[in-house]
């Protein structure tokens, strides 16, 4: 079954912990989207991420700037897909 089927509409806890950290390290961001997609379990997550902040950086820029600040929950991940971007003006 696809991933977006998933039973519940509410977020998982890590899915709330790990906005919760990006909201704190991004402050700018305009949207984020952290979505387990390991079936909930808390093992990967796919995070999309747009903010000012990454103004400028190149891509591996953005994704070392996202990995650092969760630095801490990716020790228990197995696996993180980063997509970043910045506001179209």
């Amino acid at each position: 079954l696809p991933l977006h089927h998933r039973m519940f509409a509410t977020q998982t806890e890590g899915e709330l912990r790990v906005t919760q950290i990006l909201k704190e390290k991004f402050p700018r961001a305009t949207a984020i989207k952290v979505t387990d997609i390991s079936g909930g379990c808390g093992a990967m997550y796919e995070i999309k991420i747009e903010s000012e902040e990454f103004k400028e950086k190149r891509t591996v820029q953005q994704h070392q700037m996202v990995n650092q600040a969760l630095k801490e929950e990716i020790k228990e991940m197995h696996g993180l897909r980063i997509f970043t971007s910045v506001p179209k003006r």
